[in-house]
């Protein structure tokens, strides 16, 4: 009883400090501000120009929060490999499995940054192309898994992607 006593009075207490004098506040008053009048522009969840468009995290997604949207004009990653759509994330519908991330095939295969990301994605800077031409060592197994999520075989029928995993074996 005695415990349960202290316990009710240590949390009145650091309930009306929290209250009264902002005491453990993580967020500013602007930032609330800016929430509550609906001000806050989410951060980016696709890095668009990093994606390769396959389609990898909206077939993976199992909530079917990632939807393909068709670009207005198509671009050439690399011989044979023309992005024609990239993924929209819907936050309703997101429960933040990270699955969309990790089926990815620049992040599962080559192991750079995923270009999609349920939270912010951040500063993906690099080039695809040059990515998908580097040799790489992918094991058969990993490529057979990855690829059955992917909507553009053409990613893992490369012949670029093929032949540098030949040439690293």
């Amino acid at each position: 009883m005695k415990n349960l006593l202290r316990i009710m009075l240590e949390g009145s207490y650091t309930n009306l400090k929290r209250i009264f004098l902002a005491a453990d506040r993580v967020t500013d008053m602007e930032l609330r501000r800016r929430i509550l009048e609906g001000r806050v522009e989410p951060e980016p969840k696709v890095a668009e120009v990093s994606c390769i468009g396959c389609a990898g995290c909206s077939n993976a997604c199992p909530t079917g929060a990632i939807e393909m949207r068709d670009l207005d004009e198509p671009v050439e990653i690399i011989e044979g490999l023309v992005k024609k759509q990239i993924p929209v994330l819907n936050s309703e519908k997101c429960v933040h499995c990270y699955y969309c991330h990790d089926f990815c095939p620049l992040y599962a295969l080559f192991g750079e940054p995923g270009t999609i990301h349920p939270n912010d994605v951040g500063e993906v800077d690099f080039d695809a192309g040059r990515v998908l031409q580097k040799p790489v060592k992918i094991s058969e197994d990993k490529l057979r898994f990855i690829s059955q999520f992917l909507a553009d075989k053409s990613v893992m029928k490369s012949t670029t992607l093929a032949e540098a995993a030949r040439r690293i074996r």
